[in-house]
């Protein structure tokens, strides 16, 4: 009932404060203008991710006892940090130097002082155990990379809250079923608050989440993900729902983001440009070219990521050596397929278009009557 009353709460704070948000953001013009590499057509508030932190921790301070909120005390700390690092940033620009300042302080915090990390290989390529220096670097660099690059699937109505809902849901159920209740009501919170927000940000969106929720929410995703990858890694054989494969399984809870990072870092290198150069080329964008609407990008990479959680239950009793190969070319397959698809997709369109100049002699060819209808509409003569 506990856990019920949890998400339920944590649903109804931000589907009841949104409102409130967008029109709040709308009448002092905080908006987000279209144009650019900017795919919405209409002004629309940002910076939802401020209603969805608000109700992570109001819902975490009124459920959680004071036990599970000492467990989890400095993850609740970093996160709020990496809240004002993308609020910062959603009012005032920050340089890149700038945010990894304010990302680097939150790692450590739950590096450092929670003791969250990887802390082995768990037998992958025979290393059990990593020296402790680098078992922090290791962990330090993953949280970084693992929270920009979901920001950067922030891109597209519904994408970023649909990925992180199916997330924070299995982190929920899997943390409580293994006895971590603190971070198992803490993931329930968290889908429930990004539920709420989602319900306004599904297409056609009425606020984005900004680097506010996407840094912050990316952030979470990425420390429950190792914490999720070190309790298995090191739990013993026996202990029920226990992932033999750890590198493989949380490899597929963050599959989508990871997987469009590397392929848009990539492409950008193999064209000579830099890897942090913004464009459109993101998986998103490619199945946008394909005919998909927003909604349906986000359902169609959605029932991707089902997809590969439902392939590390099915292989749960396979080591790394197995699971990683599966899940890496599962990825690569499908990557590969889409690419496919949305060059014949877009040669469909090129050849059942007509040509650039065919195009320029029927717009002046047809000029001269749109003129004349324009003036027997109007009575306009010459006089």
């Amino acid at each position: 009932m506990v856990i019920l009353l949890t998400l339920i709460t944590a649903f109804l704070i931000g589907f009841l404060a949104m409102p409130v948000l967008i029109s709040a953001f709308k009448k002092m013009q905080v908006v987000d203008k279209p144009g650019g590499r900017k795919i919405h057509k209409n002004e629309t508030p940002s910076m939802g991710g401020v209603v969805i932190v608000l109700s992570v921790l109001l819902t975490a301070f009124l459920w959680l006892d004071v036990y599970n909120l000492v467990t989890i005390r400095y993850l609740i700390a970093a996160f709020a940090l990496m809240f004002f690092v993308g609020l910062r940033d959603d009012l005032v620009e920050l340089s890149p130097f700038q945010k990894l300042g304010g990302q680097s302080v939150a790692a450590f915090m739950v590096v450092f002082m929670s003791d969250i990390r990887i802390s082995g290989f768990y037998g992958f390529l025979g290393i059990y155990e990593l020296p402790l220096i680098l078992s922090y670097a290791i962990t330090f660099i993953t949280i970084i990379g693992l929270t920009n690059a979901f920001n950067l699937i922030d891109g597209l109505d519904g994408l970023a809250g649909t990925i992180s809902i199916l997330t924070f849901g299995f982190l929920a159920w899997w943390f409580n079923v293994v006895g971590m209740p603190a971070f198992g009501m803490f993931s329930l919170i968290l889908a429930g608050s990004v539920l709420g927000f989602l319900v306004f940000n599904w297409h056609p969106a009425k606020i984005f989440m900004g680097d506010t929720g996407s840094l912050s929410l990316g952030f979470a995703l990425s420390v429950l993900t190792i914490l999720f990858i070190d309790t298995n890694g090191t739990m013993a054989s026996v202990t029920p729902w226990k992932f033999n494969a750890p590198i493989a399984s949380g490899m597929a809870l963050m599959i989508v983001p990871l997987y469009d990072t590397t392929r848009i870092f990539s492409r950008r290198l193999r064209r000579g440009r830099s890897p942090f150069m913004p464009d459109k080329n993101h998986v998103h964008h490619f199945l946008m070219r394909m005919g998909l609407t927003h909604d349906k990008v986000a359902l169609t990479l959605g029932l991707i990521k089902l997809l590969f959680i439902t392939l590390i239950f099915i292989g749960a009793a396979y080591s790394d050596y197995v699971m990683l190969p599966v899940i890496l070319l599962t990825a690569l397959l499908l990557g590969a397929r889409l690419d496919a698809l949305t060059l014949k997709r877009v040669k469909e369109k090129v050849r059942n278009s007509p040509p650039i100049l065919q195009k320029k002699y029927n717009v002046a060819k047809n000029k001269p009557m749109l003129e004349e209808q324009f003036t027997s509409h109007y009575h306009i003569s010459d006089n």
